[in-house]
């Protein structure tokens, strides 16, 4: 099963380091974000990616071609004229980079690479998000309940305090805890091809119409994860995340 992930936008909340290279290549100990999240897919089984770039792309191209030669020793005979690459790497990864272009949406990102799918069920995720989640145990959600569409659920973190008013006067606060918020859009999804016939143009928002219409015909199915789940969309995230990772106490660290 391809995994596809969407590298492709402007990460604004993140200007302090996107301003120089796209989100998906902020790193979390010395590695980039859509490392963790491959190594996360490359743990459930999965190693064949689609990654949708459009800001900085030939950043992430760069990184991949590069790989072996930012991550493993080498040997240079300038006399034979050969280059060795010294070690094995660990990662048996398929990477397909396609430019999504600069503008576009994540519905038409998606629907851009839909040529490499070959018509199959697929995996969607974006690539600034890291989770402890079984991502086989999705998987297996999605082809039970044989719906078109499959989106993990995690509960919405209760970040602020709820304050109870009477008037002018402030009869309660409390910190809400994030069981009474609800449930958001987790970001690891499974999908049928036939979702694609939803998107429209590049100017597609996947969130919106096509969710919002597989939702309404009731071929969207939901998945609920109560682990760990993070974002990483502010500088206060990558933090968090750095510490966890420096401190060996990372959730998401699936792989051994």
């Amino acid at each position: 099963m391809k995994v596809v992930i969407l590298a492709g936008g402007f990460g604004t909340r993140l200007s302090e380091e996107t301003d120089v290279r796209p989100k998906p290549l902020v790193e979390i100990g010395g590695k980039p974000i859509l490392w963790h999240i491959m190594k996360m897919y490359e743990a459930a089984g999965l190693t064949d990616f689609i990654i949708c770039c459009g800001y900085r792309g030939q950043m992430i191209k760069n990184y991949f071609v590069n790989y072996f030669m930012e991550n493993y020793d080498i040997e240079v005979d300038l006399g034979r004229n050969e280059l060795k690459y010294l070690g094995h790497p660990s990662e048996r990864w398929k990477v397909t980079m396609v430019d999504t272009g600069a503008d576009s949406m994540t519905g038409g990102r998606v629907k851009r690479v839909a040529h490499l799918l070959n018509n199959e069920t697929f995996c969607l995720t974006y690539g600034d998000g890291v989770a402890d989640i079984d991502l086989a145990a999705v998987i297996a959600h999605h082809r039970e309940h044989g719906r078109a569409a499959t989106i993990t659920a995690v509960p919405s973190p209760g970040r602020f305090g709820i304050l109870e008013l009477q008037g002018a006067a402030v009869a309660n606060f409390r910190e809400k805890p994030a069981n009474e918020m609800g449930w958001i859009n987790g970001g690891f999804f499974v999908l049928e091809p036939s979702v694609l016939d939803l998107v429209t143009s590049d100017a597609t928002v996947w969130e919106r119409e096509p969710l919002e219409a597989l939702a309404k015909s009731g071929q969207l199915s939901a998945y609920r994860h109560t682990g760990f789940w993070r974002p990483m969309d502010t500088l206060r995230d990558k933090r968090e995340l750095e510490s966890m990772w420096a401190g060996g106490s990372a959730p998401w660290k699936t792989w051994s």
